[in-house]
């Protein structure tokens, strides 16, 4: 489910409002946190429709990001299929977290989701701490996160790589990509728009989440 792409605007040339650091961080947080409620009650409505529905809802999703980004600069319509993409997204992990909740119960769902916050709270922690800027790095990320995509793709019809290692290269270009993502929130923005960050971190953080979810769900599996 590994699907990202972010407009790459120069450090020091801003497309959009300048905002002040800590209102905008309150900002695109307060819009992510939302959506990521938004997700959970859609993945809890609809936790018991069957994979086809759900790959319909991840098309859909895959359109209203495109979307997203296509309207950028109208950030009221923005915001709007930004909520709609974030529904979308939680129809679309539904049977996902349905497999793992009738295979291990409940508390490995909350314990993945418990760990994604906590990891991202932390990485962001320390870029606010420390100042560390990885967005030098971003061109490696996407190529990575690019690799990352035609992996899973091929691995659908040729198993040659285990779901496991999977997750944790996902666990790390993500994980990589949270910093990114919270040094250019740091710095401003970028000029990018507070719905189209918090649509980067948003990504981040189910990507994250459905990583460890796969390795708390193998432990289980092999105990």
């Amino acid at each position: 489910m590994a699907y990202r792409f972010q407009s790459q605007a120069p450090y020091g040339r801003a497309l959009a409002p300048a905002t002040p650091m800590h209102s905008l961080l309150a900002q695109v947080l307060g819009i992510t946190a939302l959506g990521l409620c938004v997700t959970a009650l859609a993945a809890w409505l609809f936790q018991d429709v069957g994979p086809g529905i759900g790959l319909v809802a991840m098309i859909v999703g895959f359109i209203l990001l495109l979307s997203i980004y296509a309207v950028r600069q109208n950030e009221t319509l923005s915001l709007v299929l930004f909520y709609a993409f974030t529904f979308a997204e939680g129809v679309g992990i539904a049977p996902v977290i349905g497999q793992y909740v009738r295979a291990f119960g409940p508390d490995v769902v909350v314990n993945a989701a418990l760990t994604t916050g906590l990891g991202m709270f932390a990485l962001a922690a320390i870029v606010y701490a420390t100042g560390l800027d990885l967005r030098r790095f971003q061109g490696i990320f996407f190529i990575a996160l690019l690799g990352l995509v035609v992996l899973g793709i091929v691995s659908i019809f040729v198993r040659f790589l285990h779901p496991e290692t999977y997750a944790w290269l996902t666990l790390v270009i993500f994980s990589g990509l949270v910093l990114i993502d919270f040094a250019r929130l740091r710095a401003g923005g970028d000029g990018l728009t507070p719905v189209l960050m918090a649509t980067g971190i948003y990504l981040d953080a189910i990507n994250i989440f459905l990583a460890l979810l796969q390795i708390f769900g193998g432990r289980r599996s092999s105990d």
